[in-house]
């Protein structure tokens, strides 16, 4: 464990036992906005110390076994140095998957993660391949939603003429799903041989991907209706009767930035018209979230991306059979199972980078202000 997150976590335990004796005075209720702040306190920070008694228990346990270890292969007693090699392999890996929690509940949450996530998805080079290729993420995406036990809908596509997306725009509603999903953002390029391809050559395509938060319903209604325009028309696809009808798609374009979003996924203009506002309200926060990290790091690129749409961070490569994410240099040879929607070990893998980015810079930030 790096001494900066044990450092960390000692002064956190330090701060246990005081909430403990606060909350424990004769007086503690006398102020109640107080005890209640307190309480809240003590509840997240006890949730942080107890995995860390956790470890040290378990690092004394493996100590231990080292040191039996090494006095019965002195004496010659190959069964007990065979339990205490059992020993330091199960306090090793028990070890390193406390380390992993712990880092990840120092690393500061944003408040985004909890929420419903939009997924944009645009074809990029390759023309009917990129398209087809975008209706594969699609599927992924929708995919992993489902293992995940979150609700998918689809709220605008426009098709391509082989059965794939130009754009498509997912909406993934679950706790957490903004904040297991925002790391696709950028480039996905795949490597295959196109169903239009008569020479058998491999070709490469890209999409783009676009992972936004879901604002709060009431946060929709901040924007200014005068900056906007709004704009009726049928829904493509399918939809029988009603779709040749009635005029229950809507486009809401915002004048001030030329963002545009729309929603054909319901029957009923008045829910695809929230819907609309909640996508634009979206796309508005992020620009403006784009905007502000330009600013505060113009010249640092961070390990997950720059943010650059235009960004390859992911190959699909089908000849190969493998998957490999740039951002981290993992690479997985399990190609038809990532495109299944088993996207955890990505998932986990890009989180636990970025609490690790995290916490350098917490790290660089203390030492800093201790020099």
């Amino acid at each position: 464990m790096k001494a900066f997150v044990r450092q960390t976590l000692e002064q956190r335990r330090r701060r246990l036992h005081e909430l403990d004796a606060q909350l424990a005075a004769p007086d503690a209720t006398a102020d109640l906005a107080r005890f209640q702040a307190l309480s809240r306190e003590h509840a997240e920070t006890d949730a942080l110390v107890q995995p860390y008694l956790r470890y040290l228990q378990r690092e004394a346990d493996w100590q231990a076994a080292l040191q039996l270890h090494d006095e019965a292969m002195a004496e010659g007693d190959a069964a007990l140095a065979a339990l205490a090699a059992d020993e330091i392999e199960a306090a090793q890996a028990e070890l390193r998957a406390l380390e992993d929690e712990l880092q990840a509940r120092l690393v500061p949450r944003d408040p985004d993660d909890a929420r419903n996530a939009f997924v944009e998805i645009r074809a990029g080079t390759g023309g009917e391949e990129a398209a087809l290729f975008a209706a594969d993420l699609a599927r992924m995406y929708a995919r992993y939603a489902e293992r995940q036990g979150w609700r998918v809908e689809e709220l605008s596509a426009s098709p391509s003429d082989l059965g794939g997306y130009k754009e498509v725009v997912l909406r993934i509603a679950g706790e957490g799903a903004y904040g297991r999903l925002r790391f696709e953002s950028g480039g996905h390029r795949v490597q295959r041989i196109p169903v239009t391809e008569s020479q058998g050559r491999i070709h490469t395509s890209a999409c783009t991907v676009a992972v936004l938060p879901e604002p709060d319903e009431q946060q929709a209604i901040q924007l200014d209706p005068a900056e906007l325009r709004i704009d009726t028309f049928r829904a493509s696809g399918a939809g029988g009767q009603h779709v040749n009808r009635t005029d229950s798609a809507v486009r809401i374009t915002h004048l001030p930035t030329g963002l545009v979003a729309e929603c054909q996924d319901d029957r009923s203009q008045h829910r695809n018209k929230a819907r609309a506002l909640q996508v634009l309200l979206a796309r508005l926060q992020e620009r403006e979230r784009q905007a502000r990290a330009a600013q505060q790091a113009a010249t640092r690129r961070s390990l997950i991306g720059s943010g650059d749409r235009s960004d390859r961070i992911r190959t699909y490569n089908f000849p190969q059979s493998r998957v490999t994410d740039h951002r981290i240099d993992l690479t997985l040879h399990q190609l038809p199972a990532v495109l299944d929607g088993e996207l955890d070990d990505l998932v986990h893998a890009l989180r636990l980078a970025h609490g690790a980015q995290q916490l350098a810079e917490l790290e660089a930030r203390a030492a800093a202000g201790a020099s």
